[in-house]
């Protein structure tokens, strides 16, 4: 009996004393160095955000930026000499597996003496065209298809979610009926009607209408975070001080609701990309002449079994992508979640039980 009230009496000592060395640690920060310092300590989201903004950099940098329309476009040249538009003449090499036409000129032995990109780094399609550049301006409709659905889709769903949420009543009812509706419908389905219809006139446009729909998932998280804090101790003291409900939404709930948002978001902007994909696939999101991963991976699903390499760089893309932006909201979510404990080391824990014994 007294051994394990013993016990448990060190247990009390050496948590007290974990948290105040994570305390010591964080003591005179302000709360931005606080998020920045737990960010930048977790090893997953870091790779996963100089991943991400390596693969963005050298994409945008090697195809270039091409916006607006035909009469009147905004482009910036990249790097790479090829175009998707480009036909050059289709390479038969005879490594190449099966007799096939158009592999990869990529090498990557250093002991091979052909170390390098090569001229056709992907290789070439059926009718001859750069699959290097192809892959590079899929991987930038994607991209930045995942940006404009994860933004206009965060920004909706945060502010129905909180306005839900804090009102509550007859707001509330109407607002929760208008999302039920939404999510009844598949998001396929509005997808390849919305693509059917605005899909030949650009990316942008495209993220833009999926981006109203996207954010219902979002508003049902925040709603149910509002609800539970709106009745804290800290928004009845924010009530009686005389803030006004703008004030204790941003101020005061918002930030405590922060984590949520964040996961939410990234959530959707990495299933935004499997979005476009499988619209592009089914043939309902980014039209030719203009290239999507998802329409590369469909217009040449019929060479998997002899040409594999048009299928593995859009899928390695769609892959490292997805995977990026989900770590990254990992690591956020630690970051802003004031609830989250930081992981005590092997050697903290031991110099918290040295201190408990003297």
């Amino acid at each position: 009996m007294f051994g394990k009230k013993k016990n448990k009496d060190v247990e009390i000592v050496n948590e007290a004393n974990e948290n105040a060395i994570q305390n010591k640690e964080i003591d005179g920060l302000s709360q931005g160095q606080i998020v920045l310092r737990r960010f930048t300590r977790h090893r997953g989201a870091m790779i996963a955000l100089f991943t991400l903004i390596f693969l963005i950099l050298f994409v945008y940098s090697a195809s270039g930026i091409y916006l607006g329309s035909d009469k009147q476009p905004f482009t910036i040249q990249g790097w790479w000499h090829y175009k998707i538009t480009d036909h050059p003449m289709l390479v038969f090499g005879k490594d190449c597996p099966g007799g096939s036409t158009g592999c990869p000129s990529l090498n990557l032995n250093p002991f091979s003496g052909k170390f390098g990109f090569g001229d056709h780094p992907f290789g070439q399609d059926d009718i001859g065209r750069d699959y290097f550049a192809l892959a590079m301006r899929g991987a930038e409709q994607s991209i930045m298809i995942m940006f404009i659905i994860g933004g206009i889709g965060g920004l909706l769903g945060t502010v129905i979610g909180a306005i839900a949420g804090y009102f509550r009543g007859r707001l509330d009812g109407f607002l929760m009926r208008l999302t039920d509706l939404i999510i009844t419908i598949p998001s396929l389905i509005i997808g390849a009607v919305i693509g059917y219809k605005v899909g030949n006139l650009g990316v942008v446009v495209l993220g833009l209408y999926l981006g109203i729909f996207s954010w219902t998932g979002l508003a049902r998280l925040v709603r149910g975070e509002f609800l539970s804090l709106r009745e804290r101790e800290f928004v009845d003291a924010a009530r009686v001080a005389g803030a006004s409900n703008r004030r204790i939404i941003f101020k005061h709930i918002l930030p405590n609701a922060v984590g949520i948002i964040i996961v939410s978001v990234t959530l959707s902007m990495s299933g935004a990309i499997l979005l476009e994909t499988a619209l592009s696939y089914l043939g309902f999101g980014v039209v030719p002449p203009d290239v999507s991963l998802g329409s590369l991976i469909s217009n040449y699903q019929e060479s998997f079994a002899t040409r594999p390499w048009l299928f593995w760089w859009p899928g390695f893309f769609i892959i490292a992508i997805a995977l990026s932006v989900n770590f990254i909201g990992d690591g956020l979510r630690d970051a802003f979640d004031p609830r989250q404990r930081r992981r005590i080391s092997k050697k903290d824990r031991e110099n918290a039980k040295v201190a408990s014994k003297a």
